[in-house]
């Protein structure tokens, strides 16, 4: 086994806003309501023609452009999203083309939804702590806007677009994955999802629909029983203890989602990073987005222990715990 770390990251969203005030003249709301129930002011929206491997290759430029990398020499690209472009070819075949990455890498899409993310994060590192690999491009992005019912008010509110981009490279000296925890509960699989070829799971017959359809307090009472559990699960495989945990980065689905989360792991919230506020929850792009946000305002620095943890349809749960080396930048990040 060799060491990996995460040596850069990079981030975009699309320019369109969506607020609060607008979704007043679109659906039953008001401004006081959606940030009563989710803390979110406004998401980002893409463009008609804006798809998820364009939010992909702005944000590897990012990374590019803030740490002098070079994606040329990447040998395994792998993109979490549940909004690909097409059902295929993936999204990571596009990346691999239009970023100029050698034709002998790897290329494929994950789909784990909301913890899709830390499943790419964690796959990158079982590549590159192998020998298989020895750089390899992870990306958590979505496009929940274009399958998302504006005339629902209840999931309409929460989401937005956004792409996250890190690299996961070989370094023989590092110790930067420390532990994880994977979850699965396809008992709950109706809770969540989007019809496809199939419009029936549990013996339960489905919305017949394009749209994202979500049974909110369902996914609320599991996320909320299940997630410290498994955070309690991942630290003792690690041998740490949660208070020796710097900062904590849940999936940023809701602020009232997070806060009885940290409530039962009696973590403070002065040390919980999210993107919800001015994103929403942008699916498999909001913990790299969230960590992204913590390295931008000077907040999350080399050294120190990022606990990260996805939770979403499937019923799914992937957590990583990092020490962060990044290398030094050279770079201005683009503006968010």
């Amino acid at each position: 086994m060799t060491g990996a770390k995460i040596t850069a990251i990079g981030t975009y969203v699309p320019a369109k806003r969506l607020t609060n005030a607008d979704l007043e003249q679109m659906v039953d709301t008001n401004n006081e309501w959606i940030v009563g129930r989710t803390g979110i002011r406004e998401r980002r929206i893409s463009r008609q023609d804006e798809y998820t491997s364009d939010l992909c290759v702005a944000a590897v430029q990012d990374l590019m452009k803030r740490y002098g990398k070079s994606v040329e020499d990447v040998d395994m690209v792998l993109v979490a999203t549940s909004t690909p472009d097409f059902s295929f070819p993936s999204v990571a075949s596009l990346i691999q083309d239009r970023l100029n990455i050698q034709q002998t890498a790897g290329a494929m899409d994950l789909s784990a939804a909301c913890a899709g993310f830390v499943y790419a994060l964690h796959t990158a590192h079982s590549y590159v702590a192998s020998g298989m690999h020895r750089k390899v491009l992870v990306i958590g992005a979505d496009t929940i806007s274009k399958i998302t019912d504006y005339t629902d008010r209840s999931t309409c509110i929460l989401f937005g677009d956004g792409a996250g981009a890190v690299l996961v490279e070989s370094d023989k000296q590092s110790t930067g994955f420390l532990g994880y925890q994977l979850t699965s509960d396809g008992s709950g699989a109706h809770h969540v999802y989007r019809t496809g070829l199939a419009h029936k799971v549990n013996n339960i017959e489905l919305i017949d629909t394009q749209m994202l359809v979500q049974n909110g307090r369902e996914v609320f009472r599991w996320a909320v029983r299940t997630v410290p559990l498994g955070v309690q699960q991942l630290l003792e495989k690690a041998e740490l203890g949660l208070e020796q945990v710097d900062w904590f980065i849940p999936h940023s689905a809701n602020m009232r989602m997070i806060e009885p989360i940290c409530e039962r792991m009696n973590y403070p919230m002065e040390q919980v990073l999210h993107s919800l506020v001015n994103f929403g929850n942008t699916s498999a792009a909001t913990i790299p987005l969230a960590l992204d946000l913590g390295i931008r305002e000077g907040k999350v620095k080399n050294g120190q222990k990022i606990l990260m943890y996805g939770f979403g349809a499937g019923l799914t749960q992937a957590g990583q715990l990092v020490e962060l080396n990044l290398d030094e930048r050279v770079g201005e990040p683009t503006l968010l």
